[in-house]
């Protein structure tokens, strides 16, 4: 990121070059159609057509077996393309190699070994994952992943500092897009790759918030936990950051005194950010982790990329680490090849973690999504009546969690003036609203509260000597 009064101005959306992608294709009109298909899948990652396989950025040998010598025509091209993309790498740039159809089907093992020059090996039935493919060699070889979708700019723009600040508390966006690619999610489509924002760009905007009154900042991203910016200035050999030491530096800012995030995703729980829910008070003991399902098979279908008893793991490593923590989540229901067994899966798995809050949902078909073309649609009566029945034991879990703070004195944020005159309403650090009798005097004070009553929505308290606290 550049500094518009030092350097000279970046280059806007419209002009930013694209990454180009070259296809050939071998063999049937299936292949043709498969081709047409990763061009679709690969155009939101920001790719657009090369004429020329030594103009692109990406290629991708689509592959027949039918015809004699199939494989052997494709590892001639192969080695064609192999000083195109040295003279790449010489150059600065990287050319990306696949190998996807028939050939890569049957002899994929054989292509890797013969041809270095390969990235990556896709056959017919997995084209829908070439997005998370392609992002993972760039990980790989620690590049960034560039995207049509010019999240820089956007970040830019939220940094501004004279932006109109209403009410105690903000929401900052520190992270954007995912590379997790779950078959259900139009996220990394309509997103883009994961990229962080650096470290000095978040706390200078956290500092304007400060000054302008906010005491509680929530830092946003579609896979937060993934959060991975460049550590501050003068620091430059620290590389980036995670999500644990953003926390902790952020704590250090004056007149911030709650901290949360969200969305986390459970493959990127390290043991640093969990470590800051023990020895950092400012972040407050509220935990939003969804787990869609508690079928293994399910998350297996759905590309989670965890188990159930994986994501039970680090619920109960979070727990350990602030015995005091609440957790929510979020549940689908009636995803496609979902069974009585896989539904009682989900309804065990959510006794066993009981849950502060969740949301749940039916699986609704998102067009352009793997799992919109899935086989076993599950009858839309049959999703109806599990989400009825999930619902119901997770409003029972809610109304438990409040009940279970009468009697507690727990730091409630004001944040505005109640329904009635002399009437006062905040959050607690478990996001559950609180109403009191109290002076408007408080409102943008946390102040401790002796909560009195609890229904599944709100709670009701009693001022605690009006003490002041900073957590």
């Amino acid at each position: 990121m550049t500094d518009s009064s030092t350097s000279e101005p970046e280059m806007s959306a419209a002009a930013r070059p694209r990454k180009k992608l070259f296809i050939k294709t071998y063999g049937c009109q299936m292949n043709v159609y498969d081709s047409d298909r990763m061009r679709d899948v690969l155009t939101p990652l920001g790719y657009e057509p090369a004429d020329r396989p030594d103009d692109a950025d990406l290629v991708i040998l689509n592959t027949c077996h039918i015809r004699e010598k199939a494989a052997e025509k494709v590892y001639s091209e192969l080695g064609r393309l192999k000083p195109m993309k040295e003279e790449k790498a010489a150059a600065g740039s990287s050319m990306t190699v696949a190998v996807a159809g028939c050939v890569a089907q049957a002899e994929g093992a054989e292509i890797q070994r013969r041809a270095p020059v390969v990235d990556l090996v896709v056959g017919p039935q997995t084209y829908h994952k070439l997005p998370e493919l392609i992002a993972s060699v760039h990980r790989g070889r620690g590049e960034g992943l560039d995207t049509e979708f010019e999240v820089e700019d956007k970040f830019d723009a939220l940094a501004i500092p004279d932006r109109q600040i209403e009410g105690y508390s903000a929401f900052v966006t520190v992270q954007e897009g995912c590379d997790k690619f779950c078959t259900f999610c139009v996220v990394p489509y309509t997103r883009g790759a994961e990229w962080s924002r650096p470290v000095d760009q978040i706390v200078a905007e956290v500092r304007a918030l400060a000054a302008k009154g906010i005491r509680e900042v929530t830092l946003l991203g579609q896979n937060v936990n993934a959060y991975h910016g460049a550590a501050p200035g003068g620091r430059e050999a620290e590389g980036s950051w995670g999500l644990g030491q953003l926390v902790r530096h952020l704590a250090l800012i004056g007149g911030i005194e709650r901290i949360r995030f969200t969305t986390s995703h459970p493959r990127d729980m390290d043991d640093d950010l969990i470590a800051a829910f023990a020895d950092e008070p400012k972040l407050m003991p509220y935990f939003h982790l969804p787990v869609q399902s508690g079928s293994d098979r399910i998350l297996r279908a759905m590309n989670r990329k965890h188990s159930a008893a994986e994501y039970l793991d680090v619920i109960a490593r979070m727990r350990e680490a602030r015995p005091d923590i609440a957790i929510s989540g979020d549940m689908i229901v009636g995803f496609p090849g979902e069974t009585e067994a896989d539904f009682e899966a989900t309804m065990d798995l959510v006794r066993q973690v009981d849950y502060a809050a969740c949301f749940s949902f039916k699986y609704s078909r998102r067009p352009g999504t793997p799992a919109a073309s899935l086989g076993g649609q599950v009858d839309e009566a049959v999703a109806s009546q599990r989400l009825l029945q999930l619902q119901a034991l997770l409003n029972e879990q809610q109304e438990a969690f409040n009940r279970s703070t009468i009697g507690r004195t727990l730091p409630v944020l004001f944040e505005r003036k109640g329904r009635r005159d002399g009437q006062i309403g905040g959050r607690s650090p478990y996001l559950q609203a609180v109403h009191c009798d109290g002076p408007a005097e408080l409102i943008g004070q946390i102040v401790e509260v002796e909560i009195v009553a609890a229904s599944r929505n709100a709670l009701a308290g009693r001022l605690s000597g009006g003490k002041r606290s900073a957590a």
